[in-house]
């Protein structure tokens, strides 16, 4: 088990490790993505449909800054644009503390998601440019289990501090996101690539990624895995306080979540680290669909968390698997664009998302909301299983830009 536990940490560079500090020590004081439908809806005494929307306006927000951010991200640099994406995120969740009437709460939710999501693509590209090719799946694997590490500790802390006061999870999520920032500033260097040469090929722009047919079939399916996938945190806390469960509750159920990554994420990627994407895709869409299927039979706060061991397994393989794939399909120097894109698909389903599960959950009961999911799952199994059949296996590539898997220019 040591054996194992010090190969899956070993041989990455030190700047990796300052980025995955940083990203630990945004996670751990992310309270509001947990506590917030409840926020509005037990403590506002708002209903659920707008509790939806103003998590659509915060996903609208991350949908602007998706293209931004990896725009940023390639011609500003990877390291400001985190830097001004986490300040900005800090200033804004601090300020949605403070605001109570509903235009104005509404309107900040659009700030913090078009802040917070600003930093995605910057951090994705980073570390496909500062981690060797060969080890890109363990180090993004190792990121997400530090992402649920910190997810794991908040959202259990969050049922609690909700309790007592709201306004104190928005203060200290401001404060860890600033914390967050200064760990970039003082020990986190650029690593964009330097400038290819003029005969290496055409700059990429958004319209390449756009053009990229075979890609963007890879996001479309992004959307509807991601789409059933934040059900975690729209539907399903409105879903339990409808049933009469309390915010506690609610966050000892998502907990369930993080600590089962933080325990299987590793091991189950040292499992199908050199597997075949295509099985793993297929797999992992229709566990989540299902998952969340399962929801419908749930009556207990232990019944809710055996669903979430569902859905979280295929989390835990969908994850590493689904960004080394995008990795795999993007050119070097367009890598802030292409990790753009694939943003946005998370960023539009957090858009769609919360309209479709206050809507469902007003107008026709949550069951029929689970229910949605798992067709939603099963489409995008099939999906994989069709779209991936044209995909060459991955090899490492003497030269040109389609892999992604040559080795960097530089990382500082």
């Amino acid at each position: 088990m040591k054996r194992a536990a010090r190969e899956s940490v070993s041989g990455l560079p030190r700047a990796f490790w300052w980025l995955w500090t940083s990203t630990l020590v945004n996670r751990l004081g992310g309270f509001v993505a947990t506590f917030m439908a409840l926020y509005l809806t037990l403590d506002r005494g708002c209903s659920a449909s707008y509790a939806g929307l103003v998590a659509s306006l915060h996903g609208l927000g991350g949908v602007v800054s998706s293209l931004g951010g990896g725009v940023m991200a390639d011609r500003l640099g990877r390291r400001p644009t985190l830097l001004i994406a986490q300040t900005a995120t800090a200033a804004s969740v601090a300020l949605l503390g403070f605001v109570t009437d509903p235009v104005a709460i509404a309107g900040v939710a659009f700030l913090v998601g078009m802040a917070s999501n600003a930093s995605r693509p910057a951090v994705q590209a980073m570390m496909a440019d500062i981690v060797r090719p060969e080890d890109r799946v363990r180090a993004f694997s190792l990121n997400y289990w530090a992402i649920n590490l910190g997810f794991a500790v908040s959202s259990m802390a969050a049922g609690f501090i909700a309790e007592v006061s709201y306004l104190a999870g928005f203060l200290i999520e401001a404060g860890m996101t600033l914390a967050c920032a200064l760990v970039v500033f003082a020990r986190v260097p650029e690593s964009r690539p330097a400038a290819p040469a003029r005969q290496a090929g055409p700059d990429v722009g958004l319209g390449t990624v756009l053009r990229d047919g075979r890609y963007m079939a890879v996001v479309g399916l992004s959307f509807l895995v991601a789409l059933v996938f934040q059900q975690g945190s729209v539907g399903l806390p409105v879903a339990m306080g409808r049933a009469g469960f309390s915010p506690a509750d609610y966050g000892s159920a998502l907990a369930v979540n993080g600590i089962l990554i933080v325990v299987l994420q590793i091991p189950v990627t040292r499992f199908i680290e050199h597997r075949d994407p295509r099985t793993l895709l297929v797999a992992s869409s229709l566990l989540a669909g299902y998952g969340f299927g399962l929801t419908v039979f749930a009556g207990s706060v232990g019944a809710f968390m055996l669903t979430v061991c569902v859905w979280t397994l295929a989390e835990i393989v969908n994850a590493p698997t689904q960004t080394g794939l995008v990795v795999r399909l993007s050119p070097v120097h367009g890598r802030g664009r292409y990790q753009g894109v694939h943003t946005l698909s998370w960023s539009v389903a957090a858009l769609v998302a919360p309209l479709m599960s206050g809507t469902v959950i007003d107008h026709l009961g949550a069951e029929w909301l689970w229910g949605l999911c798992a067709v939603v799952g099963t489409a995008a199994g099939v999906g994989y299983g069709t779209v991936m059949r044209r995909l060459p296996q991955e090899h490492p590539a003497p030269g040109g830009m389609r892999t992604g898997t040559e080795p960097e220019v530089r990382t500082a």
